[in-house]
């Protein structure tokens, strides 16, 4: 038995685990069929051609056509960072020479400060590297991003800028996207002992913490400061329904922002938020029977809404961490329910579709009617992560 199948017989027994005895059987072969689908899923990636200028971001299954960018797309490394995951689950070289193939793809982006998505650009595909290899060079990337990372950060604001466009609409935005980057700051902290990363990811973090959340606990998408000041002029968004709507996959950086915060600082403040987000993603009213959440919470559409399927790896990752500091029962068990329903025919796409992708119906930016309802890059990213946090 090859890794991926013990990783995957094992996340079965998990999620079948309070299966009635009478659909044990029918469930099983629902399982058996949906490993086999992703075995043959994961082999496309080995397929895409090598093309520094051609990273896979998305696809329209309608027209076939996948949709390739260049490194300074932000989710120019999530690739390189699937194949080295793949490499790890199945121990598979074939996907560890490949990962190593696309990953210096990624390198020029750690001296770009055009971008606050250095960390996604850098660590998610050097980091993973890194996770497999030792390799001074993987962490001389890493630091480089994070140097660079730093230049964005306004001491007066506390906060790292997120997008530089808008001009006319932003005079400092801050995204919750934005806490996803840290773990970049964090982590090179830690290989290069230089203190300035962790304390900047931490004023960032506490900023957010202050400014982002609403009394529910549900998040804003965008935080737009004051630079001189520092203060708050507005609370909106730029992917949600409307400014006070719950844009699912922000819900799910939140989450996920703050366990990885805690992780490195253990600071309870930050696990108290991760967790009391976590509830009310968990607990919604609009959320679907299956757990994979509409795209917004507040779209008056549901239930006709697009799914995204992003919000529901991104989630189901941050889970199954949170678990581990908490040992709530409850975050394990939501994260499994996501996973049992991920690995179904209904979302794991067609052995027809011949793409380097995995998972289908995620939702990028639904306002700009981009990326609806498709097979998106780092909605795979984080449901390979989940399957090796799960084991």
């Amino acid at each position: 038995m090859n890794k991926v199948s013990y990783f995957s017989l094992i996340l079965g027994f998990a999620l079948l685990a309070s299966a009635c005895k009478s659909g044990i059987n029918s469930q099983t072969k629902t399982s058996a069929s949906a490993e086999h689908l992703l075995e043959n899923r994961y082999k496309m990636l080995l397929d895409y051609p090598v093309d520094s200028m051609s990273m896979p971001r998305s696809m329209t299954i309608k027209t076939n056509l996948i949709k390739k960018v260049p490194s300074r797309d932000w989710t120019s490394g999530f690739f390189a960072g699937n194949l080295w995951q793949l490499y790890r689950l199945t121990n598979d070289s074939k996907y560890k020479e490949q990962a190593q193939k696309w990953t210096p793809f990624s390198k020029k982006e750690s001296v770009n400060s055009n971008s606050h998505d250095v960390g996604f650009k850098v660590f998610c595909s050097f980091g993973e590297a890194l996770k497999v290899e030792n390799k001074q060079e993987y962490k001389d990337v890493i630091i480089k991003g994070a140097e660079t990372l730093c230049t964005r950060f306004n001491a007066k604001v506390g906060a790292i800028r997120s997008w530089d466009f808008n001009k006319e609409i932003w005079d400092y935005p801050v995204i919750i996207d934005n806490m996803m980057n840290l773990e970049l700051l964090f982590e090179a902290s830690k290989l290069s002992g230089n203190q300035k990363y962790h304390d900047i990811a931490v004023k960032h973090a506490n900023t957010t913490l202050k400014n982002q959340f609403r009394e529910d606990n549900s998040c804003y998408h965008v935080i737009d400061y004051k630079p001189v000041t520092g203060e708050v002029r507005k609370k909106t968004t730029l992917q949600g329904y409307n400014d006070d709507s719950v844009w699912a996959r922000g819900q799910g950086w939140a989450v996920y922002g703050f366990t990885m915060s805690y992780r490195y600082t253990k600071d309870p403040a930050y696990l108290k938020q991760a967790e009391a987000t976590a509830k009310f993603f968990m607990t919604n009213k609009n959320l679907p029977e299956d757990a994979i959440p509409y795209w917004d919470f507040k779209d008056p559409s549901i239930p006709n809404s697009p799914r995204d399927v992003s919000a529901a790896t991104v989630m189901a990752s941050a889970l199954y961490e949170l678990y581990g500091y908490t040992k709530n029962q409850s975050y394990l068990a939501f994260a499994d329910k996501i996973m049992k329903s991920l690995h179904s025919d209904k979302y794991i796409l067609p052995e027809t579709v011949k793409a380097p992708f995995i998972l289908d119906h995620s939702t990028g930016n639904w306002p700009k009617h981009d990326e609806i309802d498709e097979p998106i890059i780092y909605a795979d990213y984080y449901f390979l992560e989940a399957l090796l946090r799960r084991k």
